[in-house]
């Protein structure tokens, strides 16, 4: 999700499209729903009972878009699962608050629905490899739930980070990924948008029923439904540059008084460099929309269907949200631990497109307003927070902007200083190309071994200090200049290091020795003791030193002092 800050019948329509024999679709992933566990290494976030294969939901919003814009509709929903061990119950996310239960049509089955949780007993006891769909007929409430938004001739949903649940039954975490497929009944001047392709749109007297499909798996809470009267749309294509005769439909939803140029204009060069970046554009269709006044980010990365604050046509805004289409939908995070994922990487995406298209200070001056804000609001919490593993923190704490984004997108420009810019993006594209994530779902650990594995060393240490720990460096550093002989001078250099709210932080450290002749030396210290002494001789004349002098950690509180040093001792 992006920017807090700047980023949810035709039973009873005149067309059935809900056929059980057309669900028994197997998916790579899906989600395990019965018993959770948790681990930070290998995503372990899920029932191992069942597996969710897809949803197929017909909803009727036809008389959201008009005063009171009540909220309340009535849906199906067909939930198709593989069985993985023998089970009679299924439990499924389902807000009491937000929706009601009407039926369940299955043949035999009972349920309950209470604390939040719909509880169904099945007709039989069914084996491991069967294939089951249970059809719900529910409705929503006329209720504000954060989910489910109508007003102003709008109706859309807003479903991070666990708001799913709020608008159909479900399993409402991460690691659940499952196909979708939607049906909507709703006024003739409507346009509505959502995941996927459109299968089609038929027009009956004054009501419109739109089909979208989406033949890729997703988490719940990347789920949507965007709508509005009076839409306006752009279609451009996007044809892949080595596949220039396969393109893929780019559709941006728009009032009349917004100019949506800005992001038109770029997102055929800016799908070309993540492309290049990460692996070839993943999805069926590029789509943004913006909303209205009750949308409460500055946007969010539905998966396909990019969802806009009202007139929010900037450029680093859509680069931040379309680098999720890799970073959060293709891989999703596989807890909520491991947000940063997603969110860290999309940040630091926008300094890539910066660097890109104006140069190297563009992407460095970016960053350096990203440690600004950290530094200035750091809440003193790690950015992968193991206690968000058993439960999900509010989403002021799970999409802080301080650590999540700030300094998460910093963190990886110093595993970039660290690395070098080519096993930096090495690393990169081989995270985002590996077929055990692509489609599923990655947890920290994977990305760590990603990068060890890429550059042959282990790099477990950065990532416990950057990530796991709270907090950054503060470098209180004190030099001397000492003339030994004719043209000969000594420069001490004491690194040290005074936080009191974090352990020591190892780095590689740069300092850049000023001359009267007016030339520099740049020298590189691998700085792995606290603290830690630096000596150097030199046959001309030294006058300063500056700490870090091209900002590369980025992270830090420093200082830097001449003055006499009590050891010179290496």
């Amino acid at each position: 999700m992006p920017q807090t800050g700047i980023l949810l019948f035709r039973k009873y329509f005149i067309r059935t499209i809900i056929s059980l024999s057309l669900l028994v679709i197997c998916s790579s992933l899906a989600c395990h729903a019965s018993n959770y566990q948790y681990a930070d290494s290998a995503y372990i976030y899920h029932e191992r009972s069942y597996d969710i294969l897809k949803y197929t939901l017909a909803i009727d919003l036809y008389s959201c878009y008009d005063p009171p814009f009540p909220k309340s509709f009535k849906a199906r929903e067909v939930i198709t699962f593989r069985i993985d061990t023998s089970i009679r119950m299924i439990r499924l996310d389902a807000s009491n608050g937000s929706l009601l239960i009407d039926s369940i049509a299955m043949a035999g089955v009972s349920f309950k629905h209470a604390s939040d949780t719909l509880t169904i007993r099945l007709n039989r006891i069914y084996q491991k490899g069967e294939v089951v769909s249970i059809r719900i007929c529910y409705r929503h409430k006329d209720t504000a739930d954060h989910a489910f938004y109508a007003g102003d001739g709008y109706a859309f949903f807003d479903l991070p980070a666990e708001g799913a649940r709020k608008v159909f039954p479900c399993r409402d975490i991460p690691s659940c990924k499952a196909k979708w497929e939607l049906t909507a009944r709703v006024p003739v001047a409507v346009r509505l948008g959502s995941n996927g392709s459109l299968a089609d749109s038929v027009i009956s007297g004054d009501t419109l029923y739109y089909h979208w499909i989406s033949h890729d798996p997703m988490s719940t809470y990347l789920m949507t439904l965007t709508s509005a009267k009076d839409y306006k749309i752009d279609i451009k294509y996007w044809h892949k540059p080595w596949h220039p005769m396969d393109s893929i439909p780019v559709r941006f939803y728009y009032q009349g008084s917004e100019h949506p140029a800005p992001v038109e204009n770029i997102i055929i060069p800016l799908a070309d460099f993540y492309s290049r970046m990460f692996g070839d554009y993943p999805f069926e269709k590029i789509g943004f929309a913006t909303l209205n006044w009750l949308f409460q980010w500055g946007g969010m990365e539905n998966q396909t269907m990019i969802n806009l604050q009202k007139d929010g046509w900037h450029e680093i805004l859509a680069a931040h949200e379309f680098s999720h289409q890799w970073f959060g939908d293709l891989i999703t995070c596989g807890t909520w631990a491991d947000i940063w994922l997603n969110e860290s990487f999309a940040t630091y995406c926008e300094a890539l497109w910066l660097e890109h298209t104006k140069g190297y200070s563009a992407y460095k001056d970016h960053l350096a307003t990203r440690a600004t804000g950290y530094l200035n609001n750091n809440p003193g919490f790690p950015i992968y927070n193991q206690g968000w593993l058993y439960h999900t923190p509010p989403v002021h704490l799970l999409y802080n902007a301080a650590v999540i984004y700030n300094k998460g997108a910093c963190t990886l420009h110093q595993l970039r200083y660290i690395l070098g810019d080519s096993l930096f993006f090495r690393a990169l594209h081989a995270y985002m190309t590996d077929t055990n994530f692509i489609y599923k779902n990655a947890v920290t650990a994977d990305f760590i071994s990603k990068v060890n594995r890429v550059s042959g060393k282990d790099y477990s240490w950065f990532f416990n200090e950057w990530v796991y720990s709270a907090n950054h460096p503060v470098y209180k550093n004190t030099y001397e200049i000492t003339k030994t002989a004719r043209n000969k001078w000594t420069v001490s250099y004491e690194i040290k290091q005074t936080q009191s709210n974090a352990p020591f932080f190892r780095m590689p450290v740069e300092i850049l020795i000023g001359f009267n002749d007016q030339s520099d030396t740049l020298i590189k210290i691998d700085n792995t003791v606290n603290p830690q002494l630096f000596q150097g001789s030199f046959t001309k004349h030294p006058i300063s030193c500056s700490f870090d002098p091209y900002e590369n950690i980025l992270l830090k509180e420093a200082s830097t002092e001449m003055g006499k040093l009590e050891s010179k001792t290496k």
